[in-house]
């Protein structure tokens, strides 16, 4: 398989996944979100624009690990939020994420166990 057809192929289903859940959450046919809506969006007691921001200066693992210890699956602003946290990892360069010790699979990977967490698993299987 060629590697950009691969990193093409991972964005897609992340961007499925999500587009999947928003429609199962609150009706939306396609995501599109807006820089000044984003900011309703929080997880683990923080902005989705603050943990994008961390994504940005290369703390992707640090975020991570704060979106993952604060969670609560059973909000689907969190869950929202953390989906397009997932997405927004996955859309960044393969050497930018490579520097930082991160991958577009790991993401894919991340969208996964939230969707399994939220108690959307089937999700998972039916897209891939």
């Amino acid at each position: 398989m060629n590697f950009e057809y691969e990193k093409d192929y991972i964005m897609r289903i992340i961007k499925e996944m999500v587009r999947i859940l928003f429609s199962l959450f609150f009706g939306k046919k396609q995501v599109a979100v807006e820089q000044e809506a984003e900011n309703r969006y929080e997880v683990a007691g923080k902005k989705l624009s603050e943990l994008k921001a961390m994504i940005d200066q290369g703390n992707m693992n640090e975020a991570e690990n704060i979106l993952l210890g604060g969670i609560d699956y059973t909000n689907k602003n969190e869950v929202a939020a953390a989906a397009l946290f997932y997405q927004y990892l996955g859309e960044q360069e393969d050497d930018f994420l490579k520097q930082h010790h991160y991958s577009r699979e790991e993401a894919l990977d991340g969208l996964k166990q939230l969707l399994r967490n939220a108690g959307f698993g089937d999700l998972t299987s039916v897209i891939e």
